[in-house]
């Protein structure tokens, strides 16, 4: 089997690694397929890899009493399995894939000896986490302060910069699971943005038609952790599309 290439790798983090610490994970990484709704781990059970999408999106969701709700996402900026990056080898939380795609993933153990064995390495994961828990708490804030309809417009443009394609697949049920409200508030939350021609909703499809109005009906929930992102590793979120 030919020996992985780090030019070949889409995931930023894997790809920004300097080399030498890439050749302390490169043996390691195995190439995965991520399905829809496909649990990468669940909560109070140990998380025995760390991955890396390549292509498509990992939602970390908590349960509650009242139902469960996406706390934040992952893509190809990042890592899912930040617990294990803080020495913790089980979370609260649930992580499912929401868009189908391909990932590399390390098991925890091989991840953990690499970042003993490199600071660098260890600094630059860590540097991610950090970027991760300011989208967990601007996800905290767009919930207790905005409406449905900016928090859908949020999500949206969370999801379109990940998928990096106007056409996302989803259902209204999944967004009533992501947005950790019913599905009728979704159904007429949806309705509106439709209305105002941001999107076009089709039977398990949505389609961004209008990105800079979404942005504005998103306001200052959407913005903050993306901005952040950048400024900690110097390249944007989102790719140019």
């Amino acid at each position: 089997m030919a020996q992985l290439q780090q030019s070949s790798i889409r995931n930023r983090l894997l790809a920004s690694l300097s080399c030498d610490d890439f050749a302390l994970v490169q043996p390691h990484l195995e190439a995965v397929t991520l399905g829809v709704r496909e649990h990468l781990f669940r909560a109070e059970q140990k998380i025995t890899h760390v991955t890396f999408p390549e292509y498509g999106i990992a939602s970390i969701v908590a349960d509650t009493e009242e139902g469960r709700f996406e706390v934040g996402m992952v893509g190809s900026e990042g890592l899912v399995g930040t617990a294990v990056v803080l020495g913790v080898d089980r979370t609260p939380h649930t992580c499912m894939v929401q868009a189908a795609g391909e990932a590399f993933r390390i098991g925890a153990d091989e991840l953990q000896a690499a970042m003993d064995h490199s600071a660098t390495l260890r600094a630059l994961l860590l540097r991610f986490v950090h970027t991760f828990i300011v989208q967990v708490s601007q996800t905290a804030y767009a919930n207790a302060g905005y409406s449905i309809e900016d928090r859908l417009a949020r999500w949206l443009l969370m999801t379109h910069d990940r998928l990096e394609k106007d056409d996302m697949p989803v259902t209204h049920e999944f967004l009533s699971v992501m947005l950790g409200t019913r599905r009728p508030g979704v159904t007429l939350a949806v309705q509106m943005l439709e209305g105002t021609g941001v999107i076009r909703a089709t039977r398990g499809h949505v389609t961004v038609r209008d990105r800079e109005k979404l942005e504005q009906i998103a306001g200052q929930a959407y913005g903050f952790a993306e901005k952040e992102y950048s400024n900690v590793f110097q390249f944007p979120i989102k790719r140019d599309r």
